[in-house]
């Protein structure tokens, strides 16, 4: 579907055609948020799931990404007032908020800030600071296709490199590729730089008082496990799950055990 907010264009995926998805106040919501230099269709099959599992479900490109117009956005703190923007245009209450990577810090500094808009919170491929190299940042401002390449590289694990996907014929990477590779130019500087200037509030952090699931892979070579176990920590109610064998693009990696995750979780 397509929703104006701040006078500009946006997509929202529904997890199945417009036509069939009946948005209902006497479902429960879970709404996705996509990573740096992505958009909605990183969340196929978990959206999918949902939405015919009878949740409303909504996976937005976030404004410059994928199908949505306007700018993207330059800090953590406007790309989660945006999501609030949209919640409220889509007339939505509490829902259950998922994000990955750089969308998982949107969906942190929305819990952090605006406690009453989020059910649960499920942070994938996760940690708070989220620092990213110069070299990175520079390949991201100069050579975009070189930091494409880079990113896609350490975003799976060893077994994702030979192949992996469940789809017969599919290379993980090369579709992975694709799907970075078909944002516009600029779109993956400022999303890293959004990251990269991202500063936590620890005493918010501390007396954040909200059901948390964090998700993350014990072959992450973008964000260690490490760094996922420490933000776990410092959530009072959280748990982490930890899938062997996978890498930083968990959806694609891990599609099932995800998904059995978030269904275990939102349950």
């Amino acid at each position: 579907m397509r929703i104006t907010v701040n006078s500009h264009s946006n997509y929202v995926y529904l997890g199945k055609a417009d036509s069939h998805a009946e948005i209902s106040a006497d479902k429960p919501s879970i709404f996705f948020i996509h990573g740096a230099q992505l958009d909605h269709s990183c969340w196929a099959l978990q959206s999918r799931w949902f939405a015919h599992h009878g949740f409303n479900t909504f996976a937005p490109d976030l404004p410059g990404h994928g199908l949505s117009e306007g700018d993207p956005l330059s800090s953590v703190n406007e790309l989660a007032g945006w999501v609030c923007d949209l919640l409220d245009a889509l007339q939505l209450g509490e829902v259950y908020l998922v994000g990955h990577s750089m969308g998982s810090l949107i969906a942190l500094e929305i819990a952090l800030k605006f406690r009453a808009r989020v059910k649960k919170l499920i942070l994938i491929a996760t940690s708070a600071p989220m620092p990213v190299s110069e070299v990175l940042l520079d390949a991201a401002k100069n050579e975009q296709g070189k930091a494409v390449s880079m990113v896609n590289n350490f975003s799976h694990s060893s077994q994702a490199q030979m192949g992996r996907n469940s789809v017969p014929g599919m290379w993980m990477l090369g579709a992975n590729q694709r799907l970075m590779e078909r944002q516009k130019e600029g779109v993956f500087f400022t999303d890293l730089t959004a990251c990269n200037n991202y500063s936590i509030d620890a005493a918010l952090l501390k007396e954040l008082k909200l059901a948390t699931l964090i998700v993350c892979g014990d072959e992450d070579k973008m964000i260690s496990a490490k760094s996922s176990r420490k933000l776990a920590e410092q959530i009072n109610d959280s748990q982490l799950k930890v899938l062997k064998g996978a890498g930083h693009a968990l959806m694609a990696e891990a599609p099932d055990e995800v998904l059995a995750c978030l269904i275990e979780f939102t349950n």
